[in-house]
């Protein structure tokens, strides 16, 4: 019987220390917005699961709403061209967003939409990002929040995928290349 388990090399983040560091995410944010008007806008599919737990760690008021887009298709590396596959349902009129993310990688896609979502009359834009790799970026842009920094390695679990599997693994691991070169 296949065990996606297989797959992985090691294991990058327990499941422990995700819990420690998103906990301590929500409590920066709860105190950072307090007084805002606070709206979490996740990036679909791979936040989602960071979504979840983050919203649970913030103590004050927040709405919160979804957007996909695409710039990777099946592949291991962006392709460069951001495709919105579905837009955000609210009006962003006076908000203070919060971009949530999962990985912060090249930073193309993060930049194409933080200069989007500037053009809908927000009060304020950030980015909290589960995972930043520096070592790949790009375009010029930096999280204003970050669980964690991690190396030039492909990882999948909590969320992060590779050809949308490996989604829900309760850890980060590094896929064994031979998995992805195929």
């Amino acid at each position: 019987m296949y065990n996606m388990e297989d797959d992985i090399e090691r294991i990058l983040l327990s499941e422990k220390d995700i819990k420690k560091a998103v906990k301590k995410m929500g409590k920066a944010i709860s105190k950072d917005y307090a007084d805002k008007n606070l709206m979490l806008v996740a990036v679909l599919k791979g936040s989602v699961v960071f979504m979840g737990d983050l919203m649970r760690a913030i103590t004050i008021p927040v709405n919160i709403d979804f957007m996909a887009v695409s710039s990777y298709g099946s592949g291991t590396k962006s392709s460069g061209v951001v495709k919105i596959i579905k837009d955000l349902d609210h009006d962003l009129s006076g908000k203070d967003i919060l971009i949530v993310e999962d990985i912060l990688d090249s930073g193309m896609t993060l930049s194409y939409l933080t200069n989007l979502l500037k053009q809908r009359n927000v009060a304020s834009i950030k980015i909290a990002t589960f995972l930043d790799k520096p070592e790949r970026r790009v375009a010029e842009i930096t999280p204003d929040y970050c669980c964690f920094t991690v190396p030039d390695e492909f990882v999948v679990g909590y969320g992060l995928d590779f050809d949308q599997q490996y989604r829900n693994l309760p850890y980060v691991g590094i896929l064994k290349p031979g998995v992805y070169e195929k």
